[in-house]
């Protein structure tokens, strides 16, 4: 006798649908199969839109059937069916028996047919009728709510697609679904508690039925990641698949093949289903890790992903002892912890070292998922370049306030940044970052110190009459503000507590391509300068905002600021309002206070007073962690998009700077008498304090003393103090912006912002001209002679040794250039041309159009009021007969020389 094939109640049902309709007096279907006894034998089916009570009695002989069937007709119910599954042939039944049954005849299990009924499908894929692990499969694994109705032919594909959606649970894997599936899908149901454990569960024949499928849809990968699952490895797939890419690489370390062995185990068939599912996780993983550089939740889920494959990874590494070999693995954490370490070590050594240690953490795979280790990491470098920079020294109040916002301010924000640690936490370093800020903080405190001795000197004749060759807060509007607004009238910003390294912070953020940076000309042969402003003393609010503000050395509140202000401007024929804390913001549902809107939306010069850097140190918050960001400061974006909509320029000042708290929690205030503030007092000066008199000084009847050192203060613990005589707390950065360069005064230059940075804050590599002072530039300032006393100079060029000939001078020395000058209308100089040359070749071939003509305007002393003009014409020189030697590319906004080109075109090839 033939094996009876197996029945369940969804293919009782199916029977029943098919064969009741065209009979629906029969009470008997005799179907030729076993049934399966994990299946209910008494249950409902609904039939031709009819409820149906089923029952089901598995009969091995003749007897057996009849004697069922009796029993059925004696409960009298003419609604209840009776199923009997048999292996007894039907030519063995008498006519009593067979009259009743439904087709008078035993009916057969055709799984192709059942399926297609159950797809709702008129035929089948050929494929299929031989395929008996997937017919059986799509019977036993219906899901209740029934297949998906996919059209009159029911192809393979749909049919495993369907089936692998419900017996591997796909749907539910970090969003995919079976009709997207692909590798990503397959491995990220991989790390699903249930899916690979479904998957193992299968009998044989269905696993390798779906194994082969999914090699086919999926790729090569899918075999080792099977039999991962198979093996109840699922969940960690993902992290060997990053071990086996590291470990089958061509610079494995010896024994790699040893270590692959023992981590994969039996699960890889052969040496050639390595490589196919190594790409497939590494691909994977790398759209996770540019997902989870993205912002909100999705990115957050992605880094957790990520952060999830590659810390298993680490832990099988180490549990297979491979720790020490994967150890500059440039994918793994422990990679990027040992970059990290590396780096370290290299912190007490000259800066080329330390910067092709950080080169190292920054090209890790992972960088970019732990932005603070590497920004602490990249400051730490930074910090060291300043360091093998020569020691700088404090000549005059004017320098040191200059130096302070052009260099030692930067120095003080990577400090800021160094000093919160590294995120990762490792102990060494750490340590290393202590050692480090330790040093640099020395460098500073001498800079200080010397600054003090100077200030104390230069305070006791200083004013507005004998500034000392200083720019004094008090003449801010009247040297800077008053040209400004005799183009337009400007936003003046004042950011209260804003020390030169936070405003090295905020600037980097100004987009560029909306603002403008100016300043005022300097004299020729010298590079133009972010301003930079003395406070008054001591360098409190009540004071040096009062003085700014008025334009007069004067102390008070709101009150006599809004009145100076005013007067001041009166005073220049012009209209000024001052908005101070709580007349800014809107109400529900504005941004702005209306009556600023209608002020900006004027013809007055507008003030705003914006309190949140010194509220946050007053009340022990600096900022989000260690930055200032533009949005960090409260109304500041939506001010600078108003101005730049009505046209005016912005000036961004400060009334004073601060220093932020370097005390432990136990460290106690310096006991003293006198004290007025938490950076100031009267009495004696001590060990790291100076007295300051002079008639800046309007506090305690023109004597105060003042605290130089960072460490000192008299009152109860803050965030950060203002008041004392240290470079970061008496240095007031200004930065003027324009909405368009149209707007800049006819004696001001742009200052690009390749020039605002230090020469050492960036790599060695990312050096660009404008942003160096050449050799006779420092010649220059080291010939100085000083005139009226400390800081009024009289610059002295002094004749440069002559050097050999620079690109851009062979170029503008070439016939070929004296031919191409003839067919230009009004060219520039030619020492203009051949400083916009070098400075693109000494930057590496790029530049804003803004820096250009900044180079150009260093070399003649004459600055370029359009600078997309000047470069225009420059290419009109450069590019013969049409060959791009100098571009606008990036949309114009970045000019771009080819530099073998202009050697070619103008036959300057080095001898």
């Amino acid at each position: 006798m033939a094996a009876r094939p197996l029945a369940n109640r969804r293919i009782i049902e199916a029977l029943l649908d098919s064969e009741l309709r065209r009979t629906r007096d029969r009470r008997l279907l005799l179907v030729h199969a076993r049934y399966d006894d994990s299946s209910p034998r008494d249950f409902t089916v609904r039939v031709d839109g009819a409820q149906r009570k089923v029952h089901v009695s598995d009969q091995d002989s003749v007897l057996g059937i009849v004697d069922a069937w009796q029993r059925h007709l004696a409960e009298k119910d003419d609604n209840r069916v009776l199923v009997i599954t048999s292996g007894v042939s039907v030519a063995q039944l008498g006519w009593d028996v067979r009259a009743h049954a439904v087709g008078r005849r035993s009916l057969g299990v055709d799984r192709a047919e059942i399926v297609k009924q159950l797809f709702g499908a008129t035929d089948l894929d050929p494929r299929m009728y031989r395929e008996t692990w997937l017919l059986d499969a799509l019977l036993e694994a219906e899901p209740v709510a029934g297949w998906p109705r996919t059209g009159s032919i029911l192809t393979r594909d749909a049919a495993v697609r369907a089936l692998v959606g419900e017996r591997l649970g796909i749907a539910q894997a970090e969003g995919h679904d079976a009709a997207d599936l692909d590798a990503d899908a397959l491995l990220a149901w991989s790390r699903t508690a249930a899916g690979p454990a479904r998957f193992a569960e299968l009998k044989e024949a269905e696993r390798v039925g779906l194994t082969g499928w999914l090699t086919e849809t999926v790729g090569a990968a899918a075999p080792t990641l099977l039999a991962l699952a198979v093996e109840g490895r699922g969940l960690d797939a993902m992290a060997l698949g990053v071990l086996g890419s590291v470990l089958s690489a061509p610079e494995a370390p010896s024994g790699a093949s040893f270590a692959l062995g023992g981590l994969f185990g039996a699960t890889l068939r052969s040496p050639e289903d390595l490589p196919p599912y190594t790409e497939a996780v590494t691909g994977t993983l790398a759209r996770w890790i540019a997902e989870a550089e993205g912002s909100g939740p999705q990115g957050t889920e992605a880094r957790q992903r990520v952060y999830a494959v590659l810390d298993r990874a680490d832990q099988l590494a180490a549990a297979a002892g491979l720790t020490q070999t994967l150890r500059a693995d440039p994918l793994l954490p422990s990679g990027l912890r040992t970059g990290l370490r590396d780096l370290a070590a290299e912190l007490d050594t000259p800066a080329q070292a330390a910067e092709a240690a950080l080169g190292r953490v920054l090209a890790h795979q992972l960088a970019r998922l732990y932005p603070e280790s590497c920004e602490a990491a990249v400051m730490a470098v930074r910090v060291v370049r300043w360091l093998d920079e020569p020691m700088p020294a404090v000549e005059s109040v004017a320098q040191g306030v200059s130096e302070q916002v052009a260099q030692w301010g930067w120095a003080d924000r990577a400090l800021t940044v160094l000093v919160a640690g590294d995120p990762i936490g490792d102990p060494a370093v750490g340590q290393a970052y202590h050692r480090l800020i330790t040093v640099a903080r020395d460098r500073r405190a001498a800079l200080d110190a010397q600054f003090a001795t100077r200030l104390a000197a230069w305070a006791r004749t200083a004013a507005s009459e004998a500034p000392g060759g200083a720019l004094l807060i008090e003449d801010v509007l009247e040297k800077l503000a008053v040209p400004v607004a005799a183009q337009a009238p400007p936003l003046m910003l004042v950011l209260d507590g804003m020390s030169a390294a936070v405003a090295a912070q905020l600037s980097d953020e100004i987009d560029r391509r909306v603002w403008t940076e100016i300043v005022p000309s300097p004299r020729p042969g010298l590079p133009p300068r972010r301003q930079a402003a003395v406070s008054m003393l001591p360098s409190v609010t009540t004071i040096s905002r009062a003085s700014l503000l008025t334009g007069g050395a004067t102390s008070g509140g709101q009150a006599v600021e809004s009145a100076g202000f005013a007067a001041f401007w009166q005073r220049h024929r012009r209209s000024g309002t001052l908005f101070h804390k709580g007349q800014v913001g809107g109400a529900e549902g504005h941004r702005l206070a209306p009556e600023l809107q209608l002020a900006l939306a004027g013809d007055d010069t507008v003030g705003v007073v914006l309190n949140t850097i010194d509220d946050a140190l007053d009340h022990g918050q600096e900022g989000e962690g260690t930055t200032w960001r533009l949005r960090d400061i409260s109304h500041l974006l939506d001010l600078l998009n108003a101005a730049r909509g009505y046209g005016r320029p912005v000036i961004l000042v400060s009334d004073h700077g601060h220093v932020l708290d370097r005390s432990g929690p136990e460290d106690a205030p310096m006991k003293v008498t006198g004290f007025k503030r938490a950076r100031w007092r009267t009495g004696q000066p001590t060990e790291g304090e100076v007295e300051l008199n002079g008639p800046r000084v309007l506090e305690a009847d023109g004597t105060i003393v003042a605290p130089w050192r960072e460490d000192i203060r008299y009152t109860p613990r803050k965030a950060g103090y203002h008041g004392g005589a240290a470079l970061a707390e008496v240095a007031v950065p200004v930065i003027v912006l324009v909405p368009s360069p149209e707007l800049k005064p006819a004696d001001w230059t742009v200052l690009p912002s390749e020039r605002v940075v230090p020469t050492w804050w960036r790599a060695r590599t990312e050096l660009q001209a404008p942003l160096m002072e050449t050799e006779p530039v420092r010649k220059a300032r080291r010939s100085t002679k000083k005139q009226e006393g400390e800081g009024l100079f009289a610059e002295t060029m002094v004749a440069p040794e002559k050097l050999e000939r620079t690109l851009g001078e062979r170029v503008i020395d070439s016939d070929r250039y004296r031919a191409q000058k003839a067919f230009v209308r009004r060219p520039p100089e030619a020492k203009a041309v051949a400083a916009v040359i070098d400075a693109l070749a000494d930057a590496g071939g790029k530049l804003t159009p803004d820096a250009v003509a900044a180079a150009a305007a260093t070399a003649t002393g004459r600055s370029q009021r359009n600078a997309e003009i000047f470069v225009v014409v420059v290419q009109r020189l450069l590019n013969i007969e049409g060959y791009g030697v100098i571009n606008l590319v990036e949309a114009g906004r970045t000019v771009e020389l080819n530099v073998p080109l202009l050697k070619e075109q103008f036959g300057t090839e080095e001898r």
